[in-house]
């Protein structure tokens, strides 16, 4: 059995980046990082631009004006200005080449084809230049970034299509155990709903991983041997809730050894999620987490996390941990390192009812995991505690 400390070391040793490319509509490519620099094809703003409503002018010494015309958003016309001369604008749209400034129209006076303005004005004033934001050929985006719903709009303002990303991972969720039934059917005596891999796979989604494969198995040796063969040779990343203990009907970490899976740590001391296994065949890796629900989602964000991040060759990998005032006391019972479930807010941190590893609906309420280390047997109100935030 292994710390926290040294499990977490293991999985950031032993995954590597996928450092993979896939071709994915724009708009489809949310929370991707580009796999290489993305160069504009054309100039933006593609024309001189009117920042605001008002009158673009080809300056002169007077304050007055001819206005011989109006351009509006997406006109394609176009005037030749002289000196003195004026025409109605409005944002957005394109600005006559002989046109030097705008001056906003809450600073003009109106009188038939004639306007007089406030004061003068400095050249180019209000109009965004050509390739103001960018110019064609230059690099729009560098490769890494993750493109967030504005980098989203931002190629597709270039007319960009397709874009090259890193791939994700595609990752495999395995559920053993005869006593489990799929919700929606009909619920037996000594049977439970499988809830597992509705749970994880709502992690993943959130996350923004959608390659995702539900497999199950029964409490069968050779059925599981099969089936994690199957999941371990199609998937990157594979998670298997169950099974992993050492009872009679536990075939998880057999099978796994007669797979010839390389065993990097089995058990870590912690509470919940002691029996927690990981491993790698070739590139794949492999997770297998406690069945309890509480104690296996634990373990996802702890590690499991990590391994996505770091598959994805993302900087950050761990979730983020700050210091927290507690608002309540607990106990702590036995010498294993805790997990425990909690509502942070604003710098405080209110410990949950409920902690037990079988346990959903403390889960349910909570938005981050408290730790509390190995020598600590007691937190009183107001102490302060490292929090995990846990995704939302």
């Amino acid at each position: 059995m292994i710390s926290i400390t040294e499990a977490i070391s293991t999985v950031k040793t032993n995954v590597k980046p996928l450092l993979q490319s896939t071709t994915k509509k724009v708009e489809k490519a949310g929370g991707y990082l580009l796999f290489s620099d993305v160069h504009s094809p054309i100039n933006m703003p593609p024309f001189r631009q009117s920042a605001m409503d008002g009158y673009a002018l080809n300056l002169h010494e007077d304050l007055s004006y001819t206005l011989i015309g109006e351009i509006k958003a997406g006109d394609g016309d176009t005037f030749v200005l002289k000196k003195g001369e004026a025409v109605r604008i409005f944002t957005g749209a394109p600005v006559p080449d002989t046109a030097n400034a705008i001056m906003m129209q809450e600073k003009v006076i109106v009188n038939n084809n004639k306007i007089t303005i406030a004061h003068q004005i400095k050249l180019a004033l209000n109009i965004r230049p050509l390739g103001e934001q960018v110019k064609s050929g230059d690099i729009a985006l560098k490769k890494g970034t993750k493109l967030t719903p504005a980098a989203i709009g931002y190629l597709i303002s270039l007319g960009i299509t397709e874009v090259s990303v890193f791939k994700k991972p595609n990752i495999a969720i395995v559920t053993t155990g005869n006593e489990l039934v799929e919700a929606g059917k009909d619920l037996t005596y000594g049977k439970i709903y499988e809830s597992n891999s509705k749970m994880l796979l709502s992690a993943l989604y959130n996350l923004k991983y959608y390659d995702v494969t539900l497999y199950k198995v029964e409490d069968d040796y050779n059925k599981t041997v099969n089936t994690l063969n199957t999941a371990i040779n199609a998937n990157d990343l594979v998670m298997i809730t169950g099974g992993i203990s050492v009872g009679d009907y536990d075939f998880v970490g057999k099978a796994l050894k007669e797979l010839q899976v390389s065993e990097l740590f089995y058990k870590v001391k912690q509470k919940p999620g002691k029996p927690l296994f990981y491993g790698k065949k070739e590139d794949t890796q492999i997770f297998a987490l406690p069945g309890n629900p509480a104690a296996a989602l634990s373990c996802f964000y702890v590690y499991v996390y990590i391994a996505l991040q770091q598959l994805m060759n993302r900087n950050v990998t761990e979730l983020p941990r700050v210091k927290a005032k507690t608002l309540n006391s607990f106990h702590k019972k036995g010498d294993r390192p805790q997990f425990l479930k909690g509502i942070y807010k604003d710098g405080q941190v209110e410990v949950l009812d409920g902690q037990n590893s079988s346990m959903l609906q403390t889960f349910a309420l909570s938005n981050a995991l408290v730790y509390v280390p190995e020598h600590v047997t007691k937190i009183e109100k107001g102490d302060f505690t490292e929090v995990i935030q846990l995704p939302v």
